[in-house]
């Protein structure tokens, strides 16, 4: 069984919120599950004077991701929107990476063998 990525939730100059965290944990899971080729999420919250700032980094073999998004009332919608950048872009790397290689292999398709008639 593969192992699950490292989570690393920082939350500077915000308030702690338990149901908050664990609701970017669950979708960080279920990201992780779908795409098993990451091995860290690191995302950033920070409260400015405008609202909330959200940051996000995600690593893994051949994917790095680094989207950033802004709300201006309330952290959950800053960090829902990170979230669903962060996983447009993980489909959008993983779809070059695996469709490439079918195109590269549609492109130069195996001779057909030819056998003499009897």
């Amino acid at each position: 069984m593969a192992e699950r990525p490292t989570v690393v939730l920082q939350l500077k100059q915000a308030s702690s919120d338990d149901a908050l965290r664990e609701h970017v944990e669950m979708r960080l899971g279920q990201l992780a599950d779908e795409f098993p080729e990451v091995t860290r999420f690191e995302i950033t919250l920070s409260e400015d004077g405008a609202g909330f700032t959200a940051h996000g980094h995600v690593t893994g073999k051949s994917t790095e991701v680094a989207p950033h998004s802004a709300a201006a009332a309330e952290a959950r919608p800053a960090l829902d929107s990170l979230l669903d950048r962060i996983e447009r872009q993980l489909r959008r790397a993983h779809d070059k990476r695996i469709f490439a290689q079918r195109r590269e292999a549609q492109r130069d398709p195996p001779k057909r063998r030819t056998t003499p008639r009897s």
